[in-house]
């Protein structure tokens, strides 16, 4: 008869951390890349992809929810939000995959929700601020919730670097600017630090 062995419950291989790096460094530098070619595509029919961003409150357009998180309004748009995209999708993926996933997917969502609810009349809103605004929040907030100190350490950080943007980007003063999107991407990252925070791993005795 066996006694006192103990294992965990789970997979039976884990990704080791150079794993995850090399995973989530190519996620994030295939979805940037995804969005500089969208971009051209736009640019190269004359602006054809702008129609999928999201006109408030017309119910047709709540199929553009989604695709308006990928679609920018010149290159100049895409730059400004491929660098911060890049990195906070980089340290956010860094936690797993799945769970990377389900935040940008409420993220996304939630953000395009509420930008079709909230936004003022006869605009056009599109681009992936709203992300990096949530996983901002994400990042910010994820350490404190599962009291991590490394997260701790990341989310001090993010926050010293891009405070001031994110502080600056939620102010309703900048002309041609969705605060009202960035404002609820940082909000919805917020939350998906709560509902999807990492729990202690259990373990399993057999006797």
């Amino acid at each position: 008869m066996a006694g006192g062995v103990r294992g965990t419950l789970g997979p039976e291989r884990e990704w080791s951390r150079g794993d995850r790096a090399k995973a989530a460094a190519k996620l994030m530098v295939g979805w940037v890349a995804l969005l500089w070619i969208l971009e051209v595509v736009d640019v190269a029919t004359d602006h054809a992809l702008d129609d999928f961003g999201i006109v408030p409150r017309s119910v047709p357009e709540l199929v553009d929810v989604v695709p308006a998180s990928f679609i920018h309004f010149g290159f100049g748009h895409v730059a400004a939000n491929s660098v911060p995209l890049l990195v906070l999708g980089f340290l956010a993926a860094l936690g797993g995959l799945r769970r990377f996933a389900a935040v940008c997917a409420l993220i996304i969502v939630a953000d395009g929700l509420g930008v079709w609810l909230m936004s003022p009349d006869h605009t056009n809103t599109a681009g992936a601020s709203g992300i990096v605004f949530g996983l901002f929040g994400f990042l910010v907030v994820t350490g404190f919730v599962e009291r991590r100190l490394l997260g701790v350490a990341v989310g001090v950080l993010v926050a010293a670097v891009w405070g001031g943007a994110i502080l600056g980007g939620i102010a309703p003063t900048a002309a041609g600017v969705s605060w009202q999107g960035h404002l609820i991407g940082l909000v919805t990252g917020v939350v998906a630090a709560f509902v999807f925070r990492r729990r202690p791993s259990r373990t399993a005795l057999t006797s």
